[in-house]
C-alpha cells in the first residue's frame, strides 16, 4: 500500500480511537457523578425517621433536632393503666414490709433448730456401745431395791423352817478354769437363775437402746435441719408477694412501651425500603454507561481505517499507474518523470 494511503488509513484509525476515548471518559465522569448522587440520596433516604404511635395502652413520642435527627425518644402511659401501676405500686410497699419482718417471725425456727443440733450431739456424744453399758447399769439400779427385799424376804423363810444352812447343787470348776457353780438351797438357785435371766434380758434390750440412742440423736440432726431450712424458705418465700406485685408493674409498663417500640419498626421498615428505592431509581447502569459511552462518528473513523474496500480503493488511487483521464479528460498517465 502506498505512503499516503496508509496514512490516511492510520489516521482514521487514530482519530476514531481518540473520539471513543473521550467518550468513554465523559461516560465514566457521568457515572461517577450519578454514583455520587445516588449515594448522597440514599444516605439522606436511610436516615432514621420514626414514626409517632397511639395504642389503647399509651403514646411514643420522638424529638427531633435542627439538622432533622432523632435527639430523644419517649411514651407516655394510659392514664388508667397508670393509676393501676399506683396501686401495685402501694402493694408492693406493703410487702416489701412484710418481706422485712420475716426474719424476726421465722426467728423461733432457727432458735429451736440449734436447740435440737445440740440435743442431738449430745445424744450422738456416746457410742452405741457406751450407751447400751449404761442403759443396763440404769436397768440394775432400778431393779436393785426389790432383789434386795427379796434375798431378805427368801432368807427369813430359810431361817423360819430350819434350812438356812443348807447347800446342795455344787459343781466342780470348769475344763477351762473357771469356778463352777456355788451350792446353795434350792430357794437360792432359784432366786440366782431368775436374777440372771432378767440380766439376759437387760443385755439384749442394751444393744437395741444403744442403737435406738444413735438413731434417735441422727433424727434429732434431721429435724433441726427441717427447722432450718423452713426458717429460710418462709423468708424467701415472704418476697412472693412484693414480687409478684413489681411483675404486675413491669407488664403495665411493656405495654405502654408497645407505642415506642411500633414507631421504631416503621420507621426502621421505612428507612431500608426509601433507601433501595433510591439506590435502584437513581444508581448507574451498565445499559447507561454503554449509551453515554458511544460516539457514532467514532465508531464510523474505526470502522474506516479497517476497511479492506477502503484500503483497496485508496492503494489504487495513490498507485503511480493510476489513470486520471477519467476525471479531466485526458489521457496522460502517471509514470517516470511524466504527468
Amino acid at each position: 500500500m502506498p505512503m499516503a494511503a496508509a496514512a490516511i488509513m492510520g489516521g482514521s484509525s487514530l482519530l476514531g480511537g481518540l473520539l471513543a476515548g473521550k467518550s468513554a471518559e465523559r461516560a465514566a465522569r457521568t457515572q461517577a457523578d450519578a454514583q455520587m448522587k445516588a449515594a448522597q440520596l440514599a444516605a439522606e433516604e436511610a436516615r432514621f425517621r420514626p414514626v409517632g404511635v397511639t395504642t389503647r395502652f399509651g403514646q411514643s413520642q420522638f424529638q427531633t433536632g435542627p439538622d432533622g435527627r432523632v435527639s430523644g425518644a419517649g411514651y407516655t402511659l394510659d392514664p388508667a393503666l397508670r393509676a393501676y401501676q399506683d396501686r401495685f405500686m402501694g402493694l408492693a410497699g406493703g410487702g416489701l414490709s412484710q418481706a422485712e419482718m420475716a426474719q424476726q417471725q421465722f426467728a423461733p425456727l432457727q432458735q429451736g433448730a440449734q436447740g435440737l443440733f445440740g440435743l442431738g450431739q449430745q445424744y450422738l456424744a456416746q457410742s452405741p456401745q457406751q450407751a447400751a453399758q449404761q442403759y443396763m447399769a440404769g436397768q440394775q439400779e432400778l431393779l436393785a431395791p426389790s432383789r434386795e427385799r427379796e434375798m431378805a424376804q427368801l432368807q427369813n423363810r430359810l431361817f423360819n423352817t430350819g434350812r438356812g444352812g443348807l447347800s446342795v447343787g455344787a459343781t466342780s470348776a470348769r475344763p477351762s478354769g473357771a469356778a463352777g457353780l456355788g451350792a446353795a438351797s434350792p430357794e437360792l438357785e432359784a432366786y440366782y437363775n431368775a436374777i440372771a435371766q432378767q440380766d439376759a434380758q437387760l443385755a439384749a434390750g442394751a444393744q437395741q437402746a444403744g442403737m435406738d440412742q444413735a438413731r434417735f440423736g441422727a433424727g434429732l440432726l434431721g429435724t433441726a435441719g427441717n427447722l432450718l431450712t423452713q426458717g429460710y424458705q418462709g423468708q424467701a418465700a415472704a418476697l412472693g408477694p412484693y414480687e409478684a406485685y413489681l411483675a404486675q408493674m413491669k407488664q403495665l409498663e411493656l405495654l405502654g412501651q408497645q407505642p415506642l417500640e411500633l414507631g421504631i419498626n416503621i420507621g426502621a421498615k421505612g428507612q431500608s425500603n426509601a433507601a433501595a428505592q433510591a439506590m435502584l431509581s437513581t444508581g448507574p447502569t451498565r445499559e447507561s454507561f454503554a449509551a453515554n459511552a458511544f460516539n457514532p462518528f467514532a465508531t464510523a473513523l474505526t470502522q474506516a481505517g479497517q476497511n479492506p474496500a477502503l484500503q483497496a480503493g485508496l492503494g489504487k488511487l495513490f498507485s503511480p499507474s493510476y489513470n486520471y483521464g477519467a476525471f479531466g479528460g485526458g489521457s496522460g498517465t502517471f509514470g517516470e518523470g511524466q504527468y
